[in-house]
């Protein structure tokens, strides 16, 4: 071949080949490496780059060779070898290859060791790329994907790729994964299964190839060639809002897993839904013996008591060891009693598991901590105080426990000697800088004697200051909490609630008990402030009432923060609600919403709202009856929770107030008082069962349960409903707004059966919330309800009785609306406050209890 031939034929050559390679693909024989921080492999548009990141928590000086979103080191969707007993980790020296057969390396450069390879050596790799969707392929000129980082994945799922149940998102000791059934699991150690979002319940068929993914705008959905189509599984607070926005699935380190938005240029990430929504309910958060509570903002660990000591002090999730082991105890062997305390137990531990069955017992207070003492392999119990007589003991070697004033229970450790509980300040903790430490009787002494002399000082100053003014009684007034309430919400000045409401300037609604304002506290917290009217108590007696309130905790609740006391000045102030109420959804048009409410978000905040009212009637310490159940008092978080608001206010009214006490002048909420309010009977937690079952026919229907029309044959809707649902159109009776694709028809069919038993005439056959939240999650039969006779509102033994809308606290959500009028509760004289507890058990995934499939 003459040499002119040879050049050209070789130049065609080179020109095919590079032409093959797209400006983002990599060559063989590239690498990048953690001494040079400009190192790294980027999609076309710098979307994503592989490069190598510092240790993300700080806590050790190692690299990891990561795929990054938007060059931010915070936020690695990859990591390589993260699956490895050492997670991936490298040293400073670490170098990324990708060699000349094929294989992708991670190597220490200090040692020459290897810390993770992709084991493609011979496979016919040829490049690589990292394309825009976050995805790192190696792949040759005929096939695209020999292998990629979307197949194997770490502890992320990012929109466009799919997880399948043969793989597993691991982080640390723990892991999720996808079932055959289409269950999403999450594991501690490969052993205990702690979170289960089960698919059987509600589609009846078996998966034979179940995918699971998140769409770019937010939403989990579970794909699978049996299924009709994609079913959506969560939703993110933020979904198909606009903008350059990264939503990821992430197991973090925690063993929660979590939806996360990531604005392009922002540098940050925001959490928008969490599978676990209390985080003390992960098996294992804070290790082994250590017990997890909550402060005012965030789960913490701690140990039992001073019998235990931290494995590690600088890591208290690292949990608790014994200082003396129980089991070599010579006779002296004692229990530990930790009150409102919960030993989590989840499968295989649980009731259900038949190797395990010697675990769960049927016994009292005393037989469970004297059995479990007289045992020897038994280290923990924990006795339920549910009226249910159940006694879990602990004989595994790891034990995980969570203790919240909520919890109606009672847990034992096994210890040697006497029981040494947590104080509140340990002065042993106090150690001077040169590292020996203080006695404690001294740091006591000198604490003491400082804050004695603090005292003096400041109540000698304020005394000169404010011994003459008029103001000088309410002042001390303000002190005067310590005496009636322990722990109670924090007291705000009217001057400082002026102050955050800039003069009560912008105004959410008003309602029966008076209006609500947006503020912002000086910690910069949302709060929403209401403006009590008609609250004619007594300084004491007004204490008291709102140390109650605040004492009631429960996910689906809303929260008081604090409240003021001045004078004639009283109000309250609570979390703050984004997402407004829920009839801002139910009954607006999307337009004016801007936002639609999809069927399983309207199912979770049904199903929320029920939990809510169940810990009210049957849960709390001094159980509370409601009165006031209607979608204005279901207020919606940012992740589209439900908080039930409006509890425990009638009780503040002062009943010499004449609007409130006159017969004639009652008014309910239209639509949900139980027959039983109008005919002047008892009222019960049955009245607030009838109430719920008619915001539950909403949350189906979109329409308000009285509403008339030529649609309903000119019948009230819940009347027309029940028709129906009897002839088996159950489509008439379904939101027009929803679309076919999204709604799970067993779900529908079960909430409309269990309005149409709460909804009853009379109150026995009514279930109580309990048994609802069981019927609803699928735990309970559901028996074929009777004609719901007491939906024809108002007519009780003949007698018709007008009811117009009240909203006494449902306002405190930004844009909620107002309607007014009165409570009920003071005019019927009825305390709002139940004395007792309803023996019915309520359904607690946390503490297992055993299922009453009896009908309602």
């Amino acid at each position: 071949m003459p040499t002119s031939q040879l050049i050209l034929f070789l130049f065609i050559t080179v020109f095919t080949f590079s032409s093959e390679i797209t400006a983002a693909d990599i060559l063989v024989g590239s690498n990048i490496s953690a001494s040079d921080p400009n190192s790294k492999w980027t999609s076309q548009n710098d979307t994503f780059s592989l490069t190598f990141i510092a240790d993300p928590s700080g806590a050790t000086s190692a690299y990891f060779a990561a795929i990054i979103y938007d060059n931010n080191p915070n936020i690695p969707i990859w990591i390589a070898g993260a699956a490895s007993s050492n997670g991936g980790a490298a040293d400073s020296t670490a170098t990324l290859s990708f060699l000349l057969d094929g294989n992708l390396e991670l190597r220490n450069g200090s040692s020459n060791s290897l810390v993770w390879q992709s084991s493609t050596s011979g496979r016919g790799v040829s490049s690589a790329a990292l394309d825009e969707s976050g995805n790192f392929v190696l792949k040759n000129d005929t096939v695209p994907n020999i292998w990629s980082s979307f197949d194997n994945p770490t502890d992320t799922i990012v929109p466009s790729q799919n997880f399948t149940k043969s793989q597993v998102l691991q982080n640390g000791i723990y892991s999720f994964h996808l079932r055959d059934n289409g269950n999403l699991t999450l594991m501690w150690n490969n052993t205990i299964l702690y979170y289960n979002s089960g698919l059987n319940s509600s589609v009846n068929v078996n998966l034979t190839s179940p995918s699971l993914s998140i769409l770019p705008i937010g939403i989990i959905t579970l794909s699978d060639s049996k299924l009709s189509g994609p079913l959506n599984l969560a939703y993110s607070s933020d979904y198909a809002e606009a903008g350059s926005i990264l939503r990821f699935v992430k197991l973090d380190g925690d063993g929660n897993l979590r939806i996360y938005s990531s604005t392009k240029g922002s540098g940050s990430k925001t959490v928008r839904w969490s599978a676990v929504s209390d985080q003390c309910q992960v098996f294992g958060f804070c290790g082994n013996l250590g017990i997890c509570s909550y402060n005012e903002t965030a789960p913490v660990c701690g140990c039992p008591s001073l019998n235990f000591e931290p494995v590690d002090v600088r890591d208290t999730r690292k949990g608790c060891k014994w200082k003396v082991d129980p089991q070599s105890c010579q006779g002296n062997g004692t229990m530990l009693t930790l009150e409102h305390t919960v030993l989590l137990t989840y499968p295989p531990e649980s009731p259900q598991s038949s190797s395990n069955i010697s675990q769960v017992f049927y016994a009292g207070f005393l037989a469970c901590r004297t059995n479990c003492l007289l045992s020897k392999p038994c280290l923990g119990s924990t006795s339920l105080a549910d009226g249910t007589g159940s006694c879990f003991q602990k004989t595994s070697n790891f034990i995980s426990g969570y203790q919240s004033a909520a919890l109606p229970s009672t847990s034992f450790f096994k210890i040697c000697g006497q029981a040494e509980p947590n104080p509140p300040v340990s002065s042993d903790q106090i150690v001077k800088k040169d590292g020996w430490r203080l006695k404690g009787w001294i740091v006591l002494v000198a604490v003491l004697v400082t804050l004695l002399g603090l005292i003096l000082v400041e109540g000698g100053l304020w005394w000169w200051c404010f011994r003459d003014s008029p103001k000088f009684g309410g002042l001390s007034a303000q002190y005067a909490l310590l005496e009636y309430a322990s722990g109670a919400p924090v007291q705000f000045s009217y001057k400082e609630l002026q102050r955050a409401t800039k003069g009560f300037k912008e105004k959410l609604g008003a309602g029966g008990f008076g209006a609500v304002y947006k503020g912002v506290l000086a910690n910069r917290t949302v709060a929403a402030v209401k403006q009590l009217e008609g609250i004619e108590q007594g300084e004491k007696q007004f204490r008291m009432e709102v140390a109650t309130i605040s004492s009631t905790h429960h996910l689906n609740l809303v929260r008081l923060i604090g409240f003021c006391s001045e004078g004639r000045h009283r109000l309250l102030v609570y979390e703050f609600m984004k997402n407004s109420s829920l009839d801002n959804f139910l009954f607006t048009s999307e337009e004016q919403s801007g936002k639609k409410l999809l069927w399983q978000c309207r199912y979770n905040i049904a199903l929320g709202t029920a939990k809510g009212i169940t810990y009210l009637h049957e849960e709390c310490r001094d159980c509370i009856v409601h009165c006031d159940i209607k979608p204005e008092n279901i207020l919606l978080d940012e992740n589209y929770n439900a908080k039930v608001s409006d509890f425990g206010l009638a009780k503040l009214i002062d009943p010499k107030d004449h609007r409130y006490r006159t017969l004639t002048s009652v008014r309910g909420t239209r639509g949900y008082l139980a027959p039983e309010w109008l005919a002047n009977l008892p009222i019960t937690s049955k009245s607030d069962v009838y109430s719920f079952g008619m915001v539950l026919l909403e949350i189906v229907s979109g329409k308000r349960n009285f509403e008339v029309s030529a649609e309903t044959n000119n019948k009230k809707f819940s009347l027309w409903a029940y028709e129906e649902f009897d002839k088996g159109n159950t489509d008439a009776i379904i939101d027009k707004r929803l679309s076919k694709n999204e709604i799970d028809m067993d779900q529908v069919m079960r909430a409309l059966q269990v309005s149409f038993w709460c909804i009853q005439e009379q109150p026995s056959p009514r279930p109580v919330m309990g048994k609802v939240v069981q019927m609803l999650e699928g735990l309970t039969e559901i028996g074929r309800p009777p004609v719901p006779r007491g939906v024809t509102e108002g007519s009780v033994g003949g007698t018709s009785i007008n009811a117009s809308s009240i909203s006494a606290f449902s306002t405190f959500a930004a844009s909620a609306p107002a309607p007014s009028s009165s409570s009920l509760v003071s005019t019927l004289g009825i305390s709002s406050s139940v004395s007792g507890k309803n023996n019915e058990r309520a359904s607690s995934s946390l503490l297992h209890s055993k299922m009453n499939s009896a009908l309602p």
